[in-house]
């Protein structure tokens, strides 16, 4: 019998990153208690993580990858805020724009110093304490998972890479380690582009957030 293997464009990855992020923040914000949300929202993160990687090799201006990135964060601040905590400033958790503007940060350091070791050791752990101070969305681990990623990338390696993440995850969160299975989605990647969604997530990310809290406060779910 012949068996066709599964293959996934980046917009394809891009999708099923986008629905299970709207699924977990459903359930996080509408339904607490249903965990089943959650655990389907874990896979949403890591395959972020694999875009932006992909990103950062092939962008022909990592500049501007990094300033929109940043100007998202902040435009995404607030919605975020209103989302999880019904305040506009909350200083005391920050959204994933920054987790990823992080990231592509350490990014761009580790290829800049690439033949200097300790400057790039220096770099992956600066990153890792900044995600801590700022208190982004998944902290020094989600600078973990995107390395982690980078090193896929240069080696393709798959269970290396299967094992790490599951270890660091469980380490992060044991609810966590569930994001390995983006793993298989991630390894049906078949390096094209697909739909030109460049600016969906972008757009996406904030008014979802928002919506979610005017449901939210309709609902009186917040007490």
């Amino acid at each position: 019998m012949h068996t066709q293997k599964i293959s996934l464009s980046g917009s394809n990855l891009k999708i099923i990153a986008i629905t299970t992020m709207l699924i977990d923040h459903i359930g996080a914000v509408l339904f607490p208690t249903c965990y089943l949300l959650r655990c389907i929202g874990r896979l949403a993160f890591p395959i972020f993580c694999f875009l932006l990687v992909e990103g950062f090799l092939h962008t022909h201006n990592v500049r501007n990858y990094a300033i929109r990135l940043g100007i998202f964060a902040f435009i995404s601040e607030i919605p975020f805020n209103l989302a999880i905590s019904e305040r506009i400033f909350n200083f005391s958790h920050q959204n994933v724009f920054f987790t990823l503007l992080i990231g592509l940060l350490v990014l761009i350091g580790l290829d800049k110093f690439k033949y200097k070791n300790w400057m790039q050791y220096f770099i992956f752990v600066s990153g890792m304490i900044i995600a801590e101070l700022a208190r982004v969305d998944y902290g020094c681990f989600g600078v973990i998972f995107i390395i982690l990623f980078y090193l896929y990338h240069k080696h393709h390696k798959l269970l290396p890479l299967t094992i790490s993440f599951f270890f660091f995850s469980f380490l992060a969160n044991p609810m966590e380690s569930l994001a390995t299975l983006a793993i298989l989605p991630i390894a049906c990647y078949n390096g094209k582009r697909g739909l030109s969604l460049k600016y969906v997530f972008y757009a996406f990310y904030p008014t979802h957030l928002f919506i979610l809290y005017l449901i939210a406060h309709l609902l009186h779910i917040y007490s």
